[in-house]
């Protein structure tokens, strides 16, 4: 397999991927195909792929904030099952983010990550029939890796941009920073000002959490 950054709309890489995100995930979490010219060619922003002859079969997003030495994983998508497609792109985007932030004279201090919360009531989805997504999966997966979920009420604005809430998800975090147990409150509220800044659209409930994220100290990690 290849690891391939994407950078242009045209590219029929993107298409392909593009296509499997919208087997893979509900339509509220994917942005719509003519608004992603823009953020392809973000330098803030990776968008890669994991390449089997010409076939995408898998894909990441993530980036890293210099300024608050943080990186968010937006999304792995693992198209084919059985062929260590999930650990091929961890190790290349870790690789990738140690690179950038040694580049801008900087340290990686940690990485959020959102995830399904299979556990709750509701009904499931699909996710493309790809064994290797399931909710339950991934879920495992991230706790493996050393995430934890933010001992918060989670939710973010749809990625339709309509004013709707998606629910269903926890907030998580991997420190790369040893003895860990809490994180600041104000680093997650500069984090998702930001990161969803480019959503004019939020619902009056994505800004209550961030008030409520305000008027508190630290935010606990609790065990996925």
């Amino acid at each position: 397999m290849k690891f391939v950054r994407v950078t242009d709309i045209n590219d029929p890489l993107f298409r392909q991927m593009h296509e499997m995100m919208q087997s893979v995930f509900p339509k509220e979490e994917v942005l719509e195909f003519p608004l992603w010219e823009e953020p392809l060619k973000d330098e803030g922003l990776r968008i890669c792929v994991a390449l089997g002859g010409d076939e995408v079969v898998g894909c990441t997003e993530y980036r890293y904030f210099p300024d608050l030495e943080i990186a968010m994983t937006d999304f792995t998508i693992i198209g084919r099952d059985g062929r260590g497609i999930g650990p091929f792109l961890a190790r290349h985007r870790q690789q990738d983010l140690r690179e950038w932030a040694a580049r801008e004279g900087r340290a990686l201090r940690g990485m959020f990550a959102e995830v399904y919360n299979p556990y709750l009531p509701g009904e499931a989805h699909p996710f493309g029939g790809v064994k290797s997504m399931n909710p339950y999966v991934r879920r495992e997966v991230l706790s493996h890796l050393g995430y934890r979920k933010l001992d918060i009420d989670y939710l973010h604005p749809s990625w339709e941009n309509d004013g709707e809430a998606v629910t269903g998800l926890d907030f998580c975090y991997l420190s790369y920073e040893d003895g860990v147990e809490d994180v600041p409150a104000d680093l997650i509220v500069r984090f998702l000002t930001r990161y969803y800044d480019f959503l004019s659209n939020k619902p009056d409930a994505w800004f209550t959490m961030v008030e409520d994220l305000k008027k508190r100290d630290r935010v606990k990690l609790l065990p996925l």
